[in-house]
């Protein structure tokens, strides 16, 4: 069986990256018996410059999208699609505009303990802003997401207290920009093939088994 490598780069604040991951684990779930897949979450800010203790969530947004009108259009269009793969969308209770440097950070640590622990985390961290209004640059909020994850809370804290890692996740951010990236959920496939944006499950199924299809046949041809 083929194994496929997807490094998704994204935001956890971003509502596309959300409805894109929730639709890459059906894309996965298909796909499951034919090949198999190791994601790997990367990080990419969509707000930077947003302050840790966070500004007014909505407020921020009207002015990004031009209107109220736009933006209710907009999300009321996400909660739609989301619905339909079991996200409920809260955006009315995002009270705060929160830089995500430090949720990257415990992403980042999440990986060194594995895949699926990282990819546990980056559920709870989505999950954490849009189903629960939860501010995700509160340490707070970000070590009791660790814990639930099977993390050690003290250890998190304390590098969550340092500038642990700031520059590693900066630098991903910048190489990530630098290949092209400037619009979230960016899919990977084994370092070579890109899928941007929040693509339907279907889509992403028939990617994974070209990609694996190509990579076995490429092995045939080794022999």
């Amino acid at each position: 069986m083929e194994r496929v490598t997807i490094d998704v780069v994204s935001d956890v604040v971003c509502p596309w990256c959300y409805l894109g991951k929730a639709r890459l684990e059906l894309a996965i779930a298909e796909v499951q018996d034919e090949l198999g897949v190791d994601v790997n979450w990367r990080p990419y800010q969509l707000d930077p410059d947003a302050t840790s203790e966070g500004s007014d969530y909505r407020t921020h947004l009207v002015a990004k999208f031009g209107s109220a009108e736009r933006l209710d259009q907009m999300q009321d269009n996400l909660r739609g699609q989301g619905q339909e793969i079991g996200i409920t969308y809260r955006f009315e209770d995002i009270k705060v505009r929160a830089n995500t440097l430090d949720a990257h950070r415990l992403l980042h640590w999440s990986r060194i303990e594995g895949q699926d622990i990282q990819d546990r985390v980056a559920t709870a961290l989505f999950k954490a802003h849009f189903e629960k209004g939860l501010n995700v640059a509160d340490h707070q909020v970000l070590l009791a997401i660790a814990e639930q994850c099977g993390l050690d809370p003290a250890l998190i804290g304390n590098l969550l207290a340092t500038d642990a890692d700031k520059d590693t996740v900066l630098s991903e951010i910048d190489a990530a920009q630098k290949m092209g990236v400037n619009g979230v959920p960016f899919l990977i496939f084994d370092g070579q093939y890109a899928v941007s944006g929040a693509q339907t499950p279907d889509v992403l199924a028939n990617a994974l088994r070209d990609i694996a299809r190509m990579k076995a046949e490429a092995r045939k041809g080794m022999i």
